[in-house]
């Protein structure tokens, strides 16, 4: 039951997330707004519950969510051979900016924690 609750919290903040972005014409995709919600939903404990059991039902059947992926990488097979090359520099390039922005944003943060703990408590 926690599971399912946690799932509906999930599908609900991605919901409201793409009610916001088409109300208001952002730029940003739904998805991407849901997952600022759940950031901001997570500080609540009943929130951040439900949700890490969702989380580990789902990681549990991980393997089951490549399924589909497979079959459409088969059923798109000459698509693969003729842009396959393309395809594999852009998941090599992307990732590669993503472990880079990664690693800029932990440094930064790191830094500021640091130089926090050093100046101590704030009033």
């Amino acid at each position: 039951m926690q599971a399912l609750r946690g799932l509906a919290w999930l599908l609900v903040l991605q919901s409201l997330g793409e009610l916001i972005a088409r109300g208001l014409s952002l730029p940003l995709p739904g998805p991407v707004i849901g997952m600022m919600l759940l950031l901001v939903a997570l500080r609540w404990t009943r929130v951040r519950e439900s949700v890490a059991v969702c989380a580990d039902v789902l990681l549990s059947h991980l393997s089951l969510l490549f399924v589909p992926v497979g079959v459409g990488v088969i059923t798109h097979l000459s698509l693969v051979s003729q842009y396959g090359v393309r395809m594999l520099v852009v998941v090599i390039v992307s990732t590669l900016l993503g472990l880079g922005v990664t690693v800029l944003s932990l440094h930064l943060l790191r830094d500021r924690t640091v130089s926090q703990s050093k100046e101590g408590p704030h009033a």
